[in-house]
Parts: structure tokens; C-alpha cells; sequence
């Protein structure tokens, strides 16, 4: 980004400056000289500047400008492999007439491996993964449900108290407690059923912005599915426009079109 050289040529240009000030030179003569400069450097850029009309399409010129910056901050041994990857990564991001969201690419920071080892991944990465040991581990041809919704026991958000007179009284509400998660498990998985029996084939995959209890995923995981929970924000975004489909907020009315496929 040139801000080092920037600094490095003030610094001449004052050490140039003193020189004539010791000489009694007017310090408004020299401010003249730098303007004059400044403007035949301009007009020297814009003289010795190349237009490129479409950038995007020449990869061999993307590759060389990514190079050169790479080149002043980075060892010799990962700039080859470094630049492929930042092109590449800004061409899978890129919409015609559309300002690059450089927000869509991320950097995993891997302890275990060496800076030689990037690589680009032409997908989506989540760093998280399904908390229960008998969910699927891989799934192709998925229906992707991008979900909003609190699958777990929650405290109330208002203060409040139950009161109960016996065991068999709280022993009651406790499962209704447990019931109203429930519910909404099983409305989830009645959805994938008829989802799945109309495309033979295909499996699902819950991506959850809040929780999913213990009992909640023993649920999804009988049933073949695989739940992500607590997944961020910026994956959730990522995901619905990967993938298509939208956020779902509620379970009460899913339909078809809400989900993404990959």
C-alpha cells in the first residue's frame, strides 16, 4: 500500500528542505517548488497510466498487481502461492457492477499448520460442527435450514415464580417446560420428512443462530440430520447467499422455499 515509501520520501524531501532554509530560502518558495512538483508528477502518472477496461476478465494482470504488493511485505516462498489465492478468492466474490464485499472472504488462522499450507477453500467454512457423536459427519445433496430459533430450556425473561405443592406438581412442569422445545423438534423433523420424501435422496442440515439442548440433538440425530448450533452471524448471511433460502425466525409455517440446497 506504499505507506512506508510514503514516509521515507517526506522524510527526504524535509531533509532537502532544511538544506535550502539553512540558506535562507522563504519557506513559501519552497511550498511553491513541492506544488509545482506535485503537478508534473500528476501529469506524469496520467500519461504513463494503462486503462484496463475489464479488469476483472484479465487474471494474468490481477495476478501481477497482487504480486507486487504481496512481494514488500511477504517472503519470496509464499507469494506464488499467496497471489492465486487472493485472486481467486476476489473472483469467486465478485457480482457484476457490484462493489467487492471483501466482508465474504474470511482468514481461518490454523495453529497447527505452517504459512505454506494456505489454501483457498471455494466454499463456505464454519468453525463449528454437530455436537452429537452419531450425526452424520458428511452429507451431499442437502436441503439447508438457516434457523433462528431457541431449541433448548430457557429462563424466563421476566422475573417470575412457580409454585408448586408437591413433587408431582413440578415433576408437571417440568415436562411441560420440556414439551414446548419438543414441539418445535419434532414440527422440524415432520418438515424434513415431507421435504425429503418429495425429493428421494436427499437429507437436511439445521445451521441454528441460538441453541440446541442435549435432548434436542439426540432428536435430529435418530432422524439423520445434522444440527449446527450457535453458528455466527456473518455464516448465517453467508449461507442464505451460498445456498439460497432465507432465515427462518419460526417454526410454525416452513415451507419449501425457505431452504438452501447445496
Amino acid at each position: 500500500d506504499g505507506t512506508t515509501s510514503t514516509v521515507l520520501f517526506t522524510g527526504e524531501l524535509m531533509k532537502q528542505a532544511e538544506q535550502y532554509l539553512g540558506e535562507g530560502l522563504h519557506p513559501r518558495v519552497i511550498v511553491d517548488g513541492f506544488d509545482v512538483a506535485k503537478a508534473a508528477t500528476v501529469e506524469f502518472l496520467d500519461q504513463f497510466a494503462k486503462e484496463f477496461k475489464d479488469l476483472a476478465k484479465d487474471r494474468e494482470q490481477l495476478c501481477n498487481i497482487a504480486r507486487t504488493t504481496l512481494q514488500t511485505k511477504l517472503r519470496p516462498e509464499i507469494v506464488e502461492n499467496l497471489t492465486d489465492i487472493v485472486v481467486d478468492a476476489l473472483l469467486c466474490i465478485r457480482r457484476d457492477e457490484e462493489a467487492i464485499d471483501l466482508h465474504m472472504v474470511e482468514i481461518l488462522h490454523m495453529q497447527h499448520k505452517l504459512d505454506l499450507e494456505t489454501r483457498l477453500v471455494r466454499g463456505l467454512v464454519l468453525d463449528h460442527g454437530g455436537r452429537h457423536p452419531d450425526m452424520p459427519r458428511r452429507l451431499e445433496k442437502v436441503w439447508i435450514m438457516t434457523l433462528n430459533v431457541s431449541l433448548e430450556y430457557e429462563k424466563s425473561e421476566v422475573t417470575s415464580n412457580f409454585l408448586y405443592k408437591d413433587a408431582k406438581e413440578r415433576e408437571n412442569m417440568v415436562v411441560a417446560e420440556r414439551k414446548f422445545t419438543d414441539d418445535k423438534v419434532r414440527q422440524i423433523i415432520e418438515f424434513k420428512k415431507q421435504v425429503c420424501a418429495d425429493n428421494p435422496g436427499t437429507t437436511m442440515l439445521i445451521c441454528n443462530q441460538k441453541g440446541i439442548d442435549p435432548p434436542s440433538l439426540d432428536m435430529l440425530a435418530k432422524e439423520g440430520i445434522l444440527g449446527l448450533r450457535r453458528a455466527k452471524r456473518r455464516n448465517m448471511e453467508r449461507l442464505t447467499l451460498a445456498c439460497g433460502g432465507m432465515q427462518i425466525n419460526s417454526v410454525e409455517e416452513l415451507s419449501q422455499d425457505m431452504l438452501g440446497f447445496a
